[in-house]
């Protein structure tokens, strides 16, 4: 299982999110906070260069996780434990609704 995940903002890449033993972290891109186009993904992330913290899974991202009979087939097909929110995280929201898509580290490395 892969701990790290690239988080994209239509299609730029806006920056990383880790799982650690403290909890979880996310931090944009360098080159991503000093374009003039650059958003925040979320507004609970507003742009910085330093690092955002937390010990669980910040509410944004658990907020793309599916729920209910979706969430309960994607966690059976992929054999995901619903309380392992970072795999669902990486799993499920590579081709979400809005502007914002995760990657696993690995598969965007192999494909970037």
């Amino acid at each position: 299982m892969t701990n790290k995940a690239k988080i994209f903002y239509n299609e730029a890449l806006a920056g990383s999110l880790e799982k650690n033993d403290d909890g979880y972290s996310f931090i944009y891109d360098d080159v991503y906070l000093k374009s003039k186009d650059s958003k925040p993904v979320s507004q609970t992330l507003p742009l910085r260069p330093h690092p955002y913290t937390s010990r669980v899974l910040f509410s944004f991202f658990d907020g793309l996780i599916p729920e209910g009979w979706l969430l309960n087939i994607a966690s059976k097909h992929w054999k995901i434990k619903g309380t392992d929110r970072f795999e669902l995280l990486i799993t499920l929201c590579r081709d979400t609704i809005g502007a914002v898509t995760v990657l696993p580290n690995e598969e965007e490395d192999v494909n970037g």
